[in-house]
């Protein structure tokens, strides 16, 4: 199965690199993108585009016959839900790992504010605790660089969704640093409305924090494989 590789804020189609080839060892073709604004050098990107390209993407592979597993990380969950929402009937399933899609008419981001047009990667101690305890020094070392800035036009843009079809794609919540237990409880108080709405929502743990395709990449690899061959 194709299967489209989302990243979160900050991340290329590069931070998919150790996960694709556990991908293809099961016999799928992991498609890591790198979204506009984030990693091509365009720092006037907006919302629209990255979710124009992940719209384009899953078009490429119906174009070949195919039904792809659309997987969002952390922000770029909301993207693989645009997704959903544009193209119902040609996504076999999303996979959302460590977020939750944003409600229509919401913005994309809004936990940091850009500057000057840029919103920079933070550092790491915003995020200390379960997101960052499987990330040792060295590792917060090599991943640092690789992080890019996010066009505030992406982190400022508003989500817009208009077809209750998404609701009914097979959407899989990956847990990395928090539990099942606790997404079954923030869906079931209203908390995610999005996800409340899903009618084939189904839930997966992964032991890790929040960026498991650098400290987890052959379990979660081994865990997208398997959704993607429950379909």
């Amino acid at each position: 199965m194709d299967i489209i590789l989302i990243g979160g804020l900050w991340l290329t189609g590069a931070a998919w690199d150790d996960v694709v080839p556990g991908l293809e060892a099961r016999g799928h073709r992991p498609v890591p993108l790198t979204l506009p604004g984030q990693g091509d050098g365009d720092t006037t990107a907006t919302l629209e585009e990255q979710a124009d390209a992940v719209v384009a993407a899953v078009d490429a592979v119906g174009l070949a016959g195919g039904l792809p597993l659309v997987v969002g990380h952390s922000a770029a969950c909301t993207l693989a839900w645009l997704a959903a929402d544009r193209r119902p009937e040609r996504i076999a399933a999303t996979a959302l790992i460590g977020g939750f899609p944003v409600e229509h008419g919401q913005e994309y981001f809004s936990f940091l504010e850009p500057t000057d047009g840029l919103l920079a990667f933070p550092g790491w101690e915003p995020f200390e605790g379960r997101d960052t305890a499987d990330l040792d020094g060295a590792a917060r070392a090599r991943i640092a660089p690789t992080l890019v800035d996010v066009p505030e036009a992406v982190v400022k843009g508003t989500v817009r969704l208009t077809d209750e079809r998404r609701y009914d794609v097979p959407t899989w919540l990956v847990c990395p640093e928090f539990t099942t237990a606790e997404a079954r409880e923030w869906v079931a108080t209203g908390e995610l409305p999005e996800l409340a709405r899903a009618t084939r929502l189904e839930y997966a743990d992964i032991d890790s924090g929040h960026w498991p395709m650098y400290s987890r990449p052959a379990d979660l690899a081994d865990l997208l494989a398997t959704i993607a061959e429950r379909l």
